[in-house]
């Protein structure tokens, strides 16, 4: 009764925090950039060159004096989610993994290339610890605790009950298994209902009602295995930029030089700031060019690593997605050209499944996720599946790592996996 109570309030808590979070963002998104607040690539688009410069400028200076202070106020270091979950029964210094999601929200809002979702995730990883510490719960009931309250960030931050819960097992828990499906699904609903009392109650993204015809099908099985090899790559230059976050001085130098340097590039390319969710929502309707495609196929990653380096906190679930739709519209250009038919914005979104469930290895939750997310169900789920299964598999067979594990070891891996096997209680 107690573990159920503590997994209420978390789903109400995260909940709220998803939907404070959110209007903080845009909040910030509208006072740096202008417009409502929603739409940053046409604010920025609009803004004046100076005007990228200074306010990634500010980014970066409000990066470096945040690091400071948190460091300053939390004598606890800074705990990823993941390996919280894995190696702490869930546990996370709260000041500090709070400041760091105003801090990731605030930046993001500024431009910087990053994710949104780590937020909710973290304020909801607090609140749980909070429950778990009132209901005096184990630390195995703890850990589930806190990876449904990081899916149930995700679930009420996009409106996405159901793969928020999948994506609590799948890839924050690691464990797809049927005592834990239930209060996955139960926190999720909860955070997602008490959000949408703040927030719309609609897609993320409109996708048109794509078949599936076979030169996608075909298009599928051969751009999978690519998708999962530049996973690969994508991942590991993540994690050699999450290890070599700036220390010492260094903190006040480096995300000032980095976000500057990413303003003045975006003055030719504002696609590649903030998340990405505008550029994937164009791509999506074929409305992003070859040679676009391309250039910010190379460019997006590019910034995510750099705004990382820097030591700017931030999520990588939609900044990835864009990646994959990037790489979709590269790779369906070219197909185009030997069978054509198909439509550029089906490339798109199936390149974009693929690099996400690759680097997130959560086959499952992604094509769930992607269903939520577009509101659509059926039309693309057989080349969905195909380009999901054969990118995952890629990426498996390589790399252990995700996206969300960049912070951990060899050694850690080895531990996680021997946790991870070991059979249920």
């Amino acid at each position: 009764m107690q573990f159920w109570l503590a997994l209420l309030l978390t789903g109400v808590g995260t909940g709220l925090g998803a939907a404070a979070l959110t209007r903080l963002l845009e909040a910030v998104q509208r006072q740096a950039w202008g417009g409502s607040g929603t739409d940053l690539l046409a604010s920025v688009e609009s803004a004046a060159p100076w005007h990228h410069v200074l306010i990634l400028l500010a980014a970066g200076v409000v990066t470096g004096a945040g690091q400071i202070i948190l460091t300053q106020l939390s004598s606890g270091n800074g705990i990823d989610t993941t390996a919280a979950i894995w190696f702490y029964a869930g546990r996370m210094p709260a000041i500090r993994t709070l400041g760091s999601a105003v801090l990731s929200v605030i930046i993001v809002g500024m431009g910087a290339s990053l994710g949104r979702e780590g937020a909710p995730k973290q304020a909801g990883a607090v609140i749980a610890n909070w429950a778990s510490d009132r209901g005096r719960l184990s630390d195995e009931q703890r850990r589930l605790l806190v990876a449904c309250a990081a899916g149930a960030g995700m679930a009420a931050a996009y409106g996405v009950p159901l793969g928020g819960a999948l994506f609590a097992l799948e890839v924050m828990r690691g464990i797809l298994a049927l005592r834990y499906v239930l209060p996955a699904l139960f926190a999720s609903l909860v955070a997602t209902g008490v959000s949408w009392l703040f927030l719309p109650d609609a897609p993320t993204y409109h996708l048109p009602s794509y078949g599936a015809p076979l030169s996608s099908l075909v298009w599928a099985l051969i751009a999978g295995p690519i998708a999962g090899v530049v996973s690969v790559g994508y991942v590991r230059v993540i994690s050699w930029a999450d290890r070599n976050r700036p220390r010492g001085w260094r903190r006040w130098i480096e995300p000032v030089a980095g976000l500057t340097l990413l303003g003045a590039v975006s003055i030719w390319y504002p696609q590649i700031l903030g998340n990405g969710k505008d550029i994937s929502q164009a791509a999506f309707l074929g409305n992003v060019a070859p040679t676009l495609g391309v250039v910010l196929f190379l460019l997006k990653p590019a910034a995510i690593i750099l705004c990382m380096r820097t030591g700017a906190p931030g999520g990588l679930f939609t900044p990835s997605l864009t990646v994959g739709a990037m790489l979709g519209v590269a790779l369906g250009s070219v197909w185009s050209w030997i069978w054509p038919g198909a439509p550029a914005g089906l490339f798109a979104f199936l390149g974009a499944g693929a690099v996400l469930a690759a680097t997130t290895q959560g086959p499952i939750s992604t094509v769930v996720l992607l269903m939520e997310l577009t509101g659509r169900d059926r039309s693309f789920v057989l080349p969905l599946l195909i380009v999901v299964a054969t990118a995952t598999l890629v990426a498996r067979s390589i790399e252990p790592r995700s996206i969300y594990d960049a912070r951990l070891t060899d050694a850690e891996l080895v531990e996680r996996q021997r946790v991870r096997d070991r059979p249920l209680q």
